[in-house]
C-alpha cells in the first residue's frame, strides 16, 4: 500500500511525499528506523509514482518514500517559485528532517539525483547514502536550454488518448533514434485529462526555469563533498557518458560505478531489474547490517 503525507517545504510550499509499504513500517513520527529510510527524488518532469516499483522492493528492508518535488506531482506548483537548486535542495531537507528519517538513503534520477549529491554536500548529518542515477556533473549549457524550448513546443497536445501519449513519446517524438516502449508508459504517468485531451500535469515553463538554475553550471565542487558511499548508475543510451561517469566516480571521495546494458536514460523504467540488481547490491556493501 502506499499513503500520502502531506510536508511543508521551504517558503511553505505543500509538498507531497509518498510512503510505500505493506503495511507501513510504522507510523510517520514514531523516532524509529531512521538509519534504515530511503528517501527518492525524481527528476524533472517526474512524479513520486515512478518509483512506486523500485519503492516497494526496498520497503522489504527500509522505510521507502517518495517525495514529489516542487512543481511535480501532486505538490504545490508556485507561480512563481522559486525553483532553485536551492529550494529544491532545502525542501528534500525539510522532508527528511520532518519525516524523521535521518539519516537516509538518497536515491536520485537525474534531476534529483543533482538535488541529493547537492544535500549530501551541504548537510552530511542527514544522508547515509547516495545513488545518482543518469546526472552529468558538467555544465549541459545553453544551447540545451533552447533545444528544450523546442522539444516542448514539438509535444502534439493534446493529446486525444493515453495511447496517443505513450505512441509520441515512445515512438514518434521527432527525438529519439529508436522505439522506447518504456518512455510511453513514463510520460503517460505525468499527464493529466482536460477538458480537450490530455496535456501534461506540470507547467513546461516551470521545467525550464527549473532546469536554468542548473543547466550553466558544473558541480563537480559539490560532488567532490560528498562523504558518504555514492553509487554513479547509467545505461549505454542515457544522457551520461561512460567517461564522465567514471570522472565522477573518481572524484567522488567513496564512489562506485554501475552500467545497467540496454538502458537509456530511465533506467529503473527500462531496465527494472538491472536496476534493482545494482542498488542492492550498493546498499549491502555500503550499509552496516
Amino acid at each position: 500500500m502506499v499513503r500520502r503525507i502531506d510536508v511543508s517545504g521551504s517558503g511553505g510550499v505543500r509538498l507531497a511525499a509518498w510512503e510505500f509499504a505493506d503495511p507501513p513500517k510504522r507510523p510517520c513520527g514514531a523516532g524509529e528506523g531512521g538509519p534504515g529510510a530511503v528517501l527518492l527524488l525524481h527528476g524533472l518532469m517526474g512524479r513520486a509514482a515512478h518509483w512506486a516499483e523500485t519503492a516497494r522492493w526496498l520497503s522489504g528492508r527500509h522505510r521507502a518514500v517518495a517525495l514529489d518535488q516542487r512543481g511535480h506531482g501532486r505538490s504545490e506548483r508556485p507561480a512563481e517559485g522559486p525553483y532553485t537548486r536551492d529550494a529544491y535542495v532545502a525542501d528534500a531537507v525539510a522532508a527528511i528532517e520532518r519525516l524523521e528519517l535521518a539519516p537516509a538513503v538518497l536515491i536520485g534520477h537525474a534531476m534529483g539525483a543533482l538535488t541529493a549529491w547537492q544535500l549530501a554536500a551541504r548537510r552530511p548529518d542527514l544522508v547515509r547514502a547516495v545513488v545518482i542515477c543518469d546526472m552529468r556533473a558538467s555544465a549541459l549549457g545553453a544551447a540545451t536550454q533552447r533545444e528544450w524550448g523546442e522539444w516542448f513546443r514539438s509535444w502534439p497536445v493534446p493529446f486525444a488518448t493515453l495511447a496517443d501519449v505513450r505512441k509520441w513519446f515512445a515512438e514518434g517524438d521527432p527525438t529519439l533514434e529508436r522505439p522506447r516502449p518504456a518512455r510511453g508508459d513514463y510520460y503517460a504517468e505525468v499527464m493529466a485529462e482536460r477538458a480537450d485531451g490530455w496535456r501534461p500535469a506540470f507547467s513546461r515553463r516551470q521545467m525550464l526555469q527549473a532546469r536554468e538554475t542548473y543547466a550553466h553550471d558544473a558541480h563537480w565542487e559539490e560532488l567532490a563533498l560528498v562523504e558518504c558511499p555514492a553509487l554513479v548508475v547509467r545505461g549505454p543510451d542515457g544522457e551520461l557518458g561512460r567517461a564522465e561517469a567514471q570522472e565522477m566516480v573518481r572524484v567522488l571521495p567513496r564512489g562506485t560505478y554501475a552500467e545497467i546494458p540496454d538502458a537509456g536514460h530511465l533506467v529503473h523504467y527500462e531496465q527494472p531489474e538491472g536496476w534493482r540488481r545494482a542498488v542492492e547490491s550498493f546498499l549491502e556493501s555500503a550499509l552496516p547490517a
